[in-house]
């Protein structure tokens, strides 16, 4: 029952009418019924929901995200320089590879991407690379050139200059002789810091099913910030 909040007395007031302030000026001042929350046994049963429900369907979506859309990666090393540098952090977009292993049909990726795969020759060393070659590209590197040998270009093209990333940096001289017809379900890569980087001219073409991704982001530092 609400109570009634009294300066001074009053008149007391007649059966059915309602309770008057004090001063007729001033509105009658009623105190609200309280209402009464949850228990304390209410709260540990939220508690258990949130522990046993809640809080492993996050973690369980995160890890569906890392291992199948995206994933952070550092950079260790040189041999992307100058495109990117040691310890900058990356967003590797896996969504493609994902959907492709979905419908049985293998994850070729664009000429000039950058990818990171994994290298078995290497212990399964995870790499960060630039495809130049295609799956029956014919890839020659003579007197420090890469030529690329296609349908599409019988004569022979020079990805470093041709490509988008060839007009933003000069590629360094590509030491090595090679020559060799991609495979199916295969990419031909490189460093873009060719003198100081392990690549296809070393440990061979890399098995497409071996990418895990596609770098899409630098997200640090934040002053290089940018898509690729």
């Amino acid at each position: 029952m609400g109570l009634i909040k009294h300066k001074a007395a009053t008149m007391p007031a007649s059966p059915g009418s309602s309770p008057a302030s004090s001063d007729p000026n001033k509105p009658n001042s009623i105190s609200e019924p309280k209402i009464t929350t949850g228990t304390g046994g209410s709260r540990r049963w939220r508690d258990v929901f949130l522990t046993l429900v809640v809080i492993p369907m996050a973690l369980l979506i995160a890890l569906v995200l890392v291992l199948f859309v995206f994933q952070s990666y550092e950079v260790d090393g040189p041999s992307m320089q100058p495109t990117l540098q040691n310890n900058d952090r990356l967003i590797v977009w896996k969504l493609p590879r994902t959907w492709a292993r979905l419908t049985g049909h293998p994850y070729i990726p664009k000429r000039g991407d950058i990818v990171i795969f994994e290298e078995p020759s290497l212990d399964n060393k995870q790499l960060i690379k630039r495809v130049i070659g295609l799956p029956g590209d014919r890839v020659v590197i003579k007197n420090s050139v890469i030529t690329v040998y296609n349908n599409a270009h019988p004569n022979g093209f020079d990805p470093d200059t041709s490509l988008p990333y060839g007009k933003t940096f000069t590629v360094p001289p590509t030491a090595g002789n090679i020559d060799i017809t991609v495979g199916a379900d295969q990419v031909f890569v490189c460093g873009d810091n060719r003198p100081d980087s392990l690549d296809s001219r070393y440990f061979g073409t890399v098995p497409v099913n071996d990418i895990i991704g596609q770098l899409v982001v630098r997200i640090l530092p934040l002053d290089k910030a940018e898509k690729f």
